[in-house]
């Protein structure tokens, strides 16, 4: 069983990036902390940079330098602000800060471990799932996280889309009518201008068979002023649009990251989370309730914790698939349900996502079914009588519908 919760009628004091700012940037103005712009001209981006600001471990610096071919480093100062100088197991630091094993690659770790390159017949699409597609915007994040799935594209040599690109992209999907869903990713879809992300939501909200538009960004984890009301309303005016987050550590859940979050929530914008579970940062049930209650205080719905995927270089984040099943296990029953997450694993090579949970099903009879709860007591449920399932009224409704 989980320890309970501390005993606090509010939310509890969230580390922030203010004692960090006047640490490691002084002189940085409040006018010039605030603009996203002045954090993406700013970021750390070599190990000269790196070693001003963090003692880095030996193992760090090894990390930054046999690495340095295979993956970009970069850290905007926002997101450096929140770690930890005197604790290399500092969930920031892990995932901003390359090790050593990041340039080994095991067996079994693959490139494209999503095998979203077969399924990606324009530069823009993947389009894996018979009723949604994925289009790829540009290659370019706030922080380059050391646990990315998608680093051949984001460690440079793609881009943001030419004119022609994004054109194509957008009349693949007006030709194919069975798309109803459009996840825009990258890279992080939030460091495109304004401009650029209308022309692209513009036209995918005109397209009839096009119902819903995700974005998925870590920008409010890493970069959260760039969630500004001016972005938030264009969003509000393409709805429905989703946003989708990426937050993995409840130190990441900071007075920023709240307020960027509850600003484009505030305009009418869900969000929901996706977290990764990563060994030794936050694979414990604790820190993962603790981050599902500090979402939803936030009005995040934590929505996924997702299984490693085999990327090359992250096996040493990875986790057993046990250990996911064991959380969920230890979360069921302990908290609200809206604060379990759906554990997901993205099979190898392409074959998409599967959820798992623990089986509460211990026997199937043809007149009842014997549960566990979540304590492990037993109980019975009676199967009924009657066992046809066909919804005679559906022909109905569907003439209705599409007559």
């Amino acid at each position: 069983m989980l320890p309970p919760p501390p005993p606090s009628k509010g939310a509890p004091v969230r580390p922030a990036s203010e004692a960090g700012r006047r640490s490691l940037f002084p002189n940085a103005t409040d006018a010039e902390w605030s603009d996203w712009r002045w954090h993406q001209r700013h970021a750390v981006r070599n190990l000269e940079q790196l070693e001003k600001y963090v003692s880095l471990t030996p193992d760090e610096r090894a990390g930054v330098q046999e690495t340095s071919e295979l993956f970009r480093i970069g850290i905007s100062p926002y997101y450096l602000s929140l770690i930890d100088r005197d604790h290399p197991f500092c969930p920031i630091r892990m995932q901003s800060i390359p090790v050593r094993a990041e340039a080994r690659i095991r067996p079994g770790e693959l490139e494209d471990p999503l095998g979203e390159d077969k399924t990606r017949p324009e530069e823009a699409i993947v389009h894996k799932y018979p009723d949604r597609v994925l289009f790829l915007a540009l290659d370019t994040c706030s922080v380059y996280c050391r646990h990315c799935t998608r680093r051949r594209i984001t460690k440079g040599g793609e881009a943001e889309l030419t004119k022609e690109q994004m054109r194509r992209g957008l009349e693949y999907i007006r030709n194919h009518p069975e798309v109803r869903d459009v996840l825009i990713s990258g890279g992080d879809p939030f460091l495109l201008s304004e401009e650029r992300l209308e022309a692209l939501l513009a036209p995918l909200h005109e397209i009839p068979h096009v119902e819903m538009v995700r974005i998925g960004t870590r920008v409010p984890v890493c970069l959260p002023m760039r969630v500004t009301d001016s972005l938030a309303r264009l969003l509000r005016r393409y709805a429905p649009v989703y946003v989708v987050t990426h937050f993995n550590h409840p130190k990441e859940v900071t007075p920023e990251a709240r307020e960027a979050c509850e600003r484009l929530v505030d305009h009418g914008v869900p969000v929901e989370n996706q977290a990764v579970l990563m060994r030794q940062l936050n694979s414990d049930a604790r820190i993962i309730r603790e981050l599902s209650h500090a979402l939803l205080r936030i009005r995040v719905r934590p929505y996924y914790l997702h299984q490693m995927d085999v990327a090359q270089g992250c096996e040493h984040l990875r986790t057993p698939i046990s250990k996911g099943m064991e959380i969920i296990q230890q979360l069921r029953g302990h908290t609200t349900g809206l604060a379990v997450p759906h554990l997901a694993v993205d099979l190898p090579g392409g074959g998409g996502k599967v959820t798992l949970q623990p089986d509460y099903v211990l026997e199937r009879g043809e007149h009842e079914t014997v549960f566990r709860n979540y304590k492990g007591e037993r109980y019975l449920y009676p199967e009924p009588e009657q066992t046809d399932c066909s919804c005679p009224y559906d022909s109905v409704w569907q003439a209705r519908r599409w007559g």
